[in-house]
């Protein structure tokens, strides 16, 4: 692949994310949730029990503005904060009653604009680019955890006496 078809990928990449963000987002104005709020709800339904910190990281959040995201939807009755049994030190969120309506409202939006998105789109082009994606980020994936590993110490250089 030449260095051209690279770089458009990855712009394109960015300028979809960008855009179905932007769509979304002014199609959920009704719904009363910003953006950090809508998504950490999302994160904290598909893994209920998760640490704020764990949050902050799935976000790529700094874990003072999670805080305050949660403590946002706390005061909502949309999710609740529980002591770790074994870490006292540590909160895991749970979703509440009240977030299964908001949620609710939050995937409709989802599934009315990806069927908008999707509806020119043939069967076999949506499951190469799918394939393709999977592969895409399970390279990043393996990048980030590599980029996460400690730098191992190099040698210091002897100087002569």
């Amino acid at each position: 692949m030449d260095i051209q078809a690279r770089v458009e990928f990855g712009f394109a990449v960015t300028d979809v994310t960008r855009l179905l963000r932007r769509v979304y987002d002014r199609r959920t104005l009704h719904i009363g949730l910003t953006r950090a709020q809508w998504r950490a709800m999302y994160r904290i339904e598909r893994a209920p029990g998760l640490s704020q910190t764990q949050l902050a990281e799935d976000l790529d959040l700094e874990p003072i503005a999670v805080g305050r995201v949660v403590d946002r939807l706390v005061r909502a009755g949309l999710v609740e904060r529980r002591a770790d049994p074994e870490d006292r030190r540590r909160w895991n969120l749970f979703p509440l009653e009240g977030a299964v309506e908001v949620l609710g409202a939050l995937y409709r939006v989802g599934a009315t604009l990806h069927e908008e998105l999707l509806a020119s789109v043939p069967r076999p082009d949506l499951d190469t680019t799918l394939r393709v994606l999977a592969k895409v980020r399970e390279t990043l994936e393996e990048l980030d955890q590599a980029g996460r590993e400690p730098p191992r110490r190099k040698p210091r250089p002897k100087v002569a006496k």
